[in-house]
């Protein structure tokens, strides 16, 4: 189900302004160009049609995952294939700078006129089905990150692109099942290894005529570039931005990997003070009394282990990517659907989608692994009763019997809520305690999280 953002006070979006990619110098609110995925940069084309190949047999990379969409883009990057002396060669390739324009691609979805592909998206409460669409936008920044990477000559240096983390996919309007959508992407930013590919969900009705009003939802996917065969970080072209507004995306864009790299060194390590230690225990004196007086714990909480599920599954050889390993939008949209049961089973009554906080892609995933993802509610927003807020943990772990071991792989947040009819009807979200000092500390790293996006 679909919600509206999170808010910050003054009815300001969470995260600040969402600029579009591209403008004409005429209209601001004018719609951004499109590359097709086959076009070469010069060369315009109509969109790419989520529902072109569901109606046809594939026979492109048999075996490998498929989708609506990863059916269609995987159909359009073949052709490139098909052109002799094109494929991707084991040269070095030169590392040519290239604009935003060169990687833009989208995918259109006629949901007004493709029942069947509107069939393919639905959910039970007769709305779109989040978790294929969260799959869909993984699937094409994929896409965006190769056509940014290949060469036209041919002398493309065989890499691997991994997904490595997914930041601020937010939810700016409710999606409807019956308005023809569009999701459109390209890369913002550019390390020597990595590169940021941000995407907008554009969603226009009669009512909205112009962009900010047509966007519904905006991501940040962080792609990694490696070596096939050693696994160590590759380099890539470089991004040259062309208008004053693909600029200020990249430096937004850099902005965020700054603050990604202090992130990490602050989880490094520091000592704790003693105001993270009074914030600990501080959060556990609920929790203690649940465990040590539970007649007297308070009936308006529940403890954090009473909230989990988890599912399990061995990973198919028909869920691998084009590299061999699980595709991240499976992951992803396997993860946001327990999240979903998850926060169902908690509120009573049917979540409604507002963001995913944050992924990490720690580990890949290989055909044959045996998943198991673990589910919680972190912790809850009540400050506001008309909107209170839901905050899910999902931790992937990949476990290996025959070696005895398991480790973490992935982890995904996401935020839901409930819809206004539900509270109406005198439905209470109840508060979350942790009852162990691990757990305490995997809430409070979260609210530091939150709070580090909240005042950039």
């Amino acid at each position: 189900m679909i919600h509206s953002s999170r808010r910050l006070p003054g009815s300001l979006f969470r995260f600040g302004v969402v600029r579009p990619f591209s403008t004409s110098k005429d209209d601001p609110t004018s719609p951004i160009p499109v590359v097709s995925t086959v076009a070469s940069p010069d060369e315009r084309s109509h969109h790419i049609d989520a529902g072109s190949s569901i109606r046809k047999p594939v026979s492109l990379w048999p075996g490998m995952y498929h989708s609506p969409v990863t059916n269609a883009l995987w159909e359009a990057r073949s052709r490139i294939f098909e052109r002799p002396g094109d494929s991707p060669g084991d040269g070095e390739g030169e590392l040519v700078p290239r604009t935003p324009s060169r990687s833009r691609t989208s995918v259109l979805y006629k949901f007004s006129e493709d029942y069947i592909l509107r069939e393919q998206y639905r959910n039970p409460w007769d709305e779109i089905r989040t978790g294929r669409l969260v799959e869909d936008l993984d699937a094409l920044a994929g896409t965006i990150c190769f056509k940014h990477c290949y060469n036209d000559d041919g002398t493309t240096r065989p890499l691997l692109l991994v997904t490595a983390s997914v930041d601020r996919m937010v939810l700016k309007k409710p999606i409807f099942l019956d308005t023809d959508l569009e999701i459109v992407g390209a890369v913002t930013w550019v390390g020597r290894s990595s590169m940021e590919i941000q995407l907008e969900v554009i969603q226009a009705t009669e009512e909205t005529d112009n962009h900010s009003d047509s966007l519904a939802l905006t991501a940040n996917f962080t792609f990694v570039a490696r070596d096939p065969e050693t696994g160590k970080s590759a380099p890539i072209n470089q991004i040259s931005a062309e208008t004053e507004r693909e600029k200020l995306l990249w430096e937004e864009a850099e902005e965020r990997n700054k603050l990604r790299k202090k992130m990490k060194e602050l989880k490094r390590g520091i000592e704790k003070t003693e105001e993270d230690l009074s914030r600990l225990q501080a959060l556990l004196s609920e929790g203690r009394v649940f465990c040590d007086m539970p007649a007297l714990a308070d009936r308006d909480s529940i403890l954090m282990k009473n909230t989990c599920f988890e599912n399990s599954l061995i990973c198919q050889p028909q869920q691998r990517n084009m590299y061999g390993r699980i595709f991240g939008g499976f992951l992803m949209r396997r993860a946001f659907e327990l999240a979903f049961s998850t926060t169902y089973a908690f509120a009573g009554a049917a979540p409604r989608f507002v963001e995913v906080d944050h992924v990490d892609f720690l580990k890949p995933v290989d055909v044959g692994n045996f998943l198991r993802l673990k589910s919680c509610v972190l912790y809850t927003e009540l400050d506001n009763p008309a909107e209170p807020l839901i905050n899910v943990e999902v931790v992937a772990h990949v476990t290996r019997p025959e070696q005895r071991s398991s480790e973490v792989s992935n982890k995904f947040y996401f935020t839901f809520t409930v819809s206004p009819e539900a509270l109406g009807n005198g439905l209470t979200i109840r508060k979350v305690v942790p009852a162990t000092e691990e757990e305490a500390r995997r809430v409070l790293e979260r609210m530091d999280a939150e709070s580090s996006q909240l005042g950039k």
